[in-house]
């Protein structure tokens, strides 16, 4: 310490240099290493130091750099193969990450290496010319190997430090804190979903593998899943009702129903249809686990019946969870005779589809590429040539019992685009359109929809085939904070969690040119929209769908941001009874169980039937 406060430590320092210049430079070149990876890596993934970064996302990308360099180090024990190797290294993942946005339009994630395989099998179908994004990284990279060339040659590996074991000790606290403590929400910190320019590709990537793993609930056990599966065997179907030949499930994007905000007034109502039906209808307001976007965490909860309430916040489990073993309701129809398809009327790179659908059982899957002489509105395809394509595919089918999954594209946001094929048939009040500048088109939108919703409707009213068509928006539109504090009359914070619910609503029905009992006013949540679909349909069920069933019964309602009680009470998990919390304790066990346990021996309780 004497030392330190004297100075001598630096005399000693520059003494150092100045006899050994060459091992001195070959650590400066050394340290400069994770800033040239830093640089590569960011111009590959499309990203712009002066724009996308804040100084606090730079440096906790460096630390996991300089961590990559230091372990290297440590492990090799010589800086410029260390060097070296680390770089070729992660110019191979940026490179990846590279042609991965550039095909796919997202970027890695872990659950993406184990389906290494898939990728190979479609890698003759892309082009894999050099850009210049890949010829800047390049020149990049080269210049720092030269840079390593040149440094002197070191002698023998050097014993560890007392700095290479402060280092180590160092490191392991912080991947400790970074993968197993609150570091990252207490941060504000979760994983991108499309690009990373609020993280940079290394830091996204860790804090996307921080969130694959879900918290094992407390009390989990195998035995207790087995008890579960015991007390809800499956069971045959209802033999009085209908079994439908075709099953079609729309979930229409952003399709909303705003009028429920009383401070709302448009010179008409944007959904007369969608409100005018009664006959053989089921029909109501579906929870979604998403507002303003999230697409794919409504259908997950929707395939699966799993809850978005039980995983980390802004995860996206196509993206981070699901794999072959995830078992989905497209699954248990397959086996029960169905021919499955998923259709979306746009690119197959959107949250991670393909690999998904395959997971879930699907026979078929069709994008936008399959859409014959598609009609757009604004630049997407319109729900009318979605419907269309729906109804070629019955009709393909015809003769055969069809289950079809269907994402449609028209009114994703973006609701300031040109008015390509979309008459301005709705107009907001004075007030609300002052709040947000596309409010006006998304209403057009939402009336466009409605008047698709007609011909589907009236096309299979024609169909002598039984047919059930289940039909949800996945989330509300995004519109600013401004609109809906005007909808509320109070600032967001200051909302009750029956208000927030209700930026979560979306209007659901299920309809059948068959008889089926009529229901309105039904309120429930999309995790249990799968489960009532094959109830209505009269299928067999599984006990997974029968839990559910029980569930549903106590708490229609199950949402990361609040429950609805069968008297219509909105309330936060502690505001619960203790016979509907032990209720949610099971629902959490039995979906960890189904998304997280691949060894636990329960499969069949999800997918098989009598």
């Amino acid at each position: 310490m004497r030392s330190l406060m004297s100075g001598e430590w630096f005399v000693r320092l520059l003494a150092d240099v100045r006899e050994k210049p060459a091992k001195w430079l070959t650590r400066l070149v050394y340290l400069l290493g994770p800033w040239a990876c830093f640089t590569f890596v960011e111009i590959l993934n499309d990203n712009r130091f002066s724009k996308d970064f804040q100084p606090w996302q730079v440096l906790l990308n460096l630390v996991w750099y300089y961590i990559v360099f230091f372990l290297a180090r440590v492990l090799i024990g010589r800086r410029r193969p260390a060097g070296t190797a680390v770089c070729v290294l992660l110019f191979a993942a940026g490179l990846l990450n590279h042609y991965i946005l550039r095909f796919r339009g997202r970027i890695i994630f872990p659950a993406d290496l184990g389906a290494w395989r898939a990728a190979v099998n479609v890698a003759d179908g892309f082009d894999f010319s050099l850009d210049v994004q890949i010829r800047q990284a390049i020149i990049v990279l080269i210049a720092y190997l030269f840079l390593l060339s040149v440094c002197p040659r070191e002698g023998k590996r050097e014993r560890p430090r007392a700095a290479t074991v402060a280092g180590l000790v160092l490191t392991a606290a912080y991947i400790y804190a970074f993968f197993f403590t609150n570091l990252l929400p207490a941060m504000g910190i979760y994983t991108q979903q499309w690009t990373t320019r609020r993280n940079g590709f290394l830091l996204n990537f860790t804090v996307a593998l921080r969130y694959s793993r879900v918290e094992r609930p407390e009390g989990y056990g195998r035995q207790a899943v087995e008890r579960l599966a015991e007390r809800f065997p499956a069971t045959e179907g209802d033999a009085s009702a209908v079994r439908p030949t075709n099953i079609i499930v729309v979930m229409n994007e952003a399709f909303s129903d705003l009028t429920i905000y009383d401070a709302l007034e448009p010179s008409e109502d944007p959904t007369p249809f969608l409100h005018s039906l009664r006959e053989n209808t089921i029909r109501g307001f579906a929870y979604a686990p998403v507002t303003g976007g999230g697409t794919a965490a409504t259908e997950f909860e929707f395939l699966t019946g799993f809850s978005n309430a039980f995983l980390p916040p802004h995860s996206v489990a196509y993206q981070l969870y699901v794999n072959r073993h995830t078992p989905a309701l497209s699954a248990a129809l397959g086996r029960q005779g169905y021919a499955t398809a998923a259709f979306h009327p746009y690119r197959a790179s959107g949250w991670n589809r393909p690999l998904v659908y395959g997971y879930f059982g699907f026979d078929e899957q069709y994008y936008s590429d399959d859409v014959t002489s598609p009609k757009y509105v604004r630049r997407y395809i319109s729900d009318e040539s979605d419907y269309e394509t729906l109804a070629a595919l019955t009709e393909r089918g015809r003769g055969e019992e069809l289950f079809i999954f269907n994402v449609t594209m028209q009114n994703h946001s973006g609701y300031e685009q040109g008015w390509n094929r979309l008459p301005a048939a709705v107009v907001p009040d004075e007030r609300a359109a002052r709040t947000d500048k596309g409010l006006k088109q998304y209403l057009s939108l939402v009336r466009c929809s409605d008047e698709a919703l007609r011909g589907l409707i009236e096309h299979y009213r024609a169909v002598d085939e039984p047919t059930l068509i289940v039909f949800f928006g996945d989330h509300q539109p995004s519109l600013s904070n401004e609109f809906y504090e005007l909808m509320y009359g109070k600032p967001l914070e200051e909302r009750t969690t029956a208000e927030v619910m209700r930026q979560y609503a979306v209007p659901f029905f299920l309809w059948a040119n068959y008889d089926i009992p009529e229901r309105d006013g039904v309120e429930i949540s999309t995790n249990f929209l799968g489960m009532l679909t094959a109830k209505t349909a009269g299928l067999p069920m599984t006990g997974w769908l029968n839990f559910l069933s029980e569930l549903y019964e106590r708490l229609p309602a199950v949402t990361p941001v609040g429950f609805l009680t069968p008297e219509g009470e909105a309330v936060t998990r502690e505001e619960l009874t203790e016979e509907q919390a032990a209720w949610v304790r099971d629902y959490e066990f039995l979906c960890y169980c189904g998304l997280m346990d691949r060894a636990a021996p329960v499969r069949e309780f999800f997918l098989d039937t009598p």
